[in-house]
């Protein structure tokens, strides 16, 4: 009997107007919103039709079963990423908070003050796109990025983030929104 991933079990279902492809050891994955191309982990097949995608770990020695359903459950996670980007692209949004911290966009670029005694210019990677809110409340600017690749996109949020992290005193800095930073008592100052 084989060993399957409950995840890589399940087939990778395709929306209208997507198409993949298995081009070697690589698979290509096009529909309205791009295209995207990212090799194959090893000890996979890779089976597709006109409506799913089905992976399957191969045949291997006992000893590997395991890191063969490893990587089916990775490779049916990545496939179905894929498909989801070209088809809806993804979202990701960070607030800034702090008194006077504030961020621009020019171009492909993000210019942040945060306070340091000089700008941050942050240049947006190929196929992530960005926009900068007026925030409401303790937040100062919302940067809201945008792309078909999850990886790259919460790659270049995490990038962001490491510029200003929350401190967790005030909690001033850039956060994930909706992300909760445990906040420390400040210092007591002593009693006379």
């Amino acid at each position: 009997m084989a060993l399957l991933s409950r995840i890589g079990r399940r087939p990778v279902p395709l929306p209208q107007g997507v198409k993949v492809e298995i081009k070697g050891d690589r698979i290509v994955v096009e529909g309205p919103k791009g295209r995207l191309e990212k090799p194959l982990p090893p000890m996979v097949e890779v089976e597709v039709t006109d409506q799913e995608v089905k992976v399957k770990p191969q045949e291997v020695r006992k000893k590997l079963q395991r890191k063969a359903k490893a990587f089916q459950g990775l490779t049916r996670a990545l496939i179905n990423n894929m498909v989801i980007g070209v088809s809806q692209g993804y979202k990701r949004s960070l607030d800034i908070i702090g008194l006077g911290y504030r961020a621009e966009l020019q171009g492909q670029e993000i210019v942040f003050h945060l306070g340091y005694s000089h700008p941050i210019h942050f240049k947006l990677p190929e196929g992530v796109k960005a926009k900068v809110e007026k925030g409401s409340g303790d937040v100062q600017a919302q940067v809201v990025l945008e792309g078909i690749d999850k990886e790259l996109l919460g790659e270049t949020a995490a990038r962001i983030r490491r510029l200003r992290p929350p401190e967790p005193y005030k909690g001033k800095g850039i956060r994930y929104t909706g992300e909760q930073i445990i906040r420390k008592a400040g210092k007591a100052g002593k009693a006379k």
